[in-house]
């Protein structure tokens, strides 16, 4: 398990949220990557999701960037919850997958399994709860 006090993966909230629900942190899911000059990975944030989570831990919902709500039009918000926001993980999982695998011991000690099993298992579940809508 990793021990870093800081994190670009996840994010408690140091001062009250912009978003419409009573959360306390956020996980990354996604966000665009460059390599630095020096080889380090650097974020950007022309597209953006990240997954709202109350201080039990709870997912509330995602919000996702401006350019990715653009290229959305079935979607009237960036904040997006429920079948919304299961819809467009589904639809965004090979990336969010790949982007979470930089991560993946933050990942494993947030969910106790690593990127690839869980988004496995996830898609699948989250197939099943749109069929069955």
């Amino acid at each position: 398990m990793s021990d870093k006090t800081t994190s670009q993966f996840i994010r408690e909230y140091k001062r009250a949220s912009k978003s419409p629900w009573n959360d306390s942190s956020t996980i990354l899911l996604l966000a665009n990557v460059k390599t630095s000059d020096n080889d380090e990975m650097e974020l950007s944030f022309e597209q953006y999701i990240y997954l709202h989570r109350d201080s039990a831990g709870r997912s509330l919902g995602v919000s996702i960037s401006q350019s990715l709500l653009n290229s959305h039009t079935e979607f009237d918000s960036k904040y997006l919850a429920d079948i919304d926001m299961i819809a467009l993980l589904l639809i965004h999982i090979d990336d969010i997958r790949s982007f979470c695998e930089l991560f993946a011991d933050e990942f494993e000690d947030v969910f106790l399994i690593e990127p690839s099993s869980y988004f496995e298992v996830a898609e699948s579940q989250w197939l099943n709860k749109l069929e069955n809508i």
